[in-house]
């Protein structure tokens, strides 16, 4: 198997309202929206985030599959130009119906980021990390920049 990831899918107790969070409160235009089922979002270069109702999560798993709690132990991230746009992230999420978790602040890793949870309780972080770099080929350095 190689190493990389196509689909995020995640199953969402309101579909409803992760269409009014992610479509109307943050502007994202669905690559395919198929009502009371499946939302599928474009979030990178091959790699798309479905957020799937859970009762037919739970039945495309298979019969008897018991319905799944909220997502945890995981956060989706969000990398920004700079600490003043996590903070305008984060108030245009809360402002769409995010319950902000962690205000922007200063990390561990030497960036700023802070994090939301939205309307399902799917965990975003949204970061500014200098020491970020994603390659025009999609590849990704992790580190200060080669000089």
């Amino acid at each position: 198997m190689e190493q990389r990831v196509h689909f995020v899918t995640v199953a969402t107790r309101d579909l409803d309202r992760a269409r009014d969070f992610y479509v109307d409160g943050l502007g994202w235009t669905p690559t395919l929206d198929v009502p009371d089922e499946i939302l599928f979002f474009q979030v990178a270069p091959g790699v798309m985030l479905g957020l799937f109702e859970a009762e037919a999560f739970a039945a495309d798993l298979g019969a008897g599959t018991p319905l799944l709690p909220a997502p945890t132990g995981f956060t989706l991230s969000h990398n920004v130009e700079s600490p003043a746009e996590v903070d305008r992230i984060l108030a245009q999420a809360a402002a769409a119906g995010a319950t902000v978790v962690k205000s922007g602040q200063h990390a561990a890793f030497g960036g700023y980021h802070g994090h939301f949870a939205d309307p399902n309780d799917l965990l975003w972080e949204v970061a500014h990390n200098p020491d970020w770099q994603v390659a025009e080929d999609g590849r990704v350095t992790l580190g200060p920049p080669e000089e």
